[in-house]
């Protein structure tokens, strides 16, 4: 399964459903399952994000102690990738019939969350599963081969 390492406290919000929308410097033609690996390092400039709202409360939901790192989180599938500059006009993710019911609204959140600077790509990110356990692994730059169990091999 394809991964994508976060630095914490984003792959947290990713695992708990409070962002939907992963921004990127790169495109990618990959569309389909994806594991949310956080990151092993946790720098204090990352960790302080969680004392702003809207993180701070947005992390409320999260049920367990400091957050995890150097495990994936959840998995989902990747199911958009277009370039920041088309959600500024009307501030929606258009994605293909098959895979979306209805067009994805920007919110206030998602637009905290992330990076929507010109030139950025937004990654449309649907069905995160939450894994019941974090597994431990290593992850990498880019798009990566996670050869994991997304149910912990059970």
């Amino acid at each position: 399964m394809k991964a994508i390492t976060l630095t914490q406290p984003w792959a947290t919000l990713v695992a708990i459903k409070e962002k939907r929308i992963e921004t990127r410097s790169w495109n990618t033609a990959y569309r389909g399952p994806l594991a949310i690996h956080a990151a092993k390092g946790y720098p204090q400039w990352a960790k302080d994000w969680c004392y702003v709202e809207p993180f701070q409360t947005a992390l409320r939901a999260y049920p367990g102690p400091p957050l995890p790192v150097g495990c994936v989180l959840a998995t989902c599938r990747l199911i958009a990738c277009v370039p920041t500059r088309e959600l500024q006009l009307g501030r929606v993710i258009e994605c293909e019939a098959s895979l979306c019911i209805e067009p994805v609204p920007i919110t206030e959140q998602e637009l905290a969350f992330g990076d929507y600077s010109p030139g950025r790509w937004a990654w449309l990110l649907a069905d995160v599963k939450p894994l019941p356990v974090p597994i431990p692994a290593r992850g990498a730059l880019s798009l990566w081969e996670w050869e994991g169990e997304p149910n912990g091999g059970k």
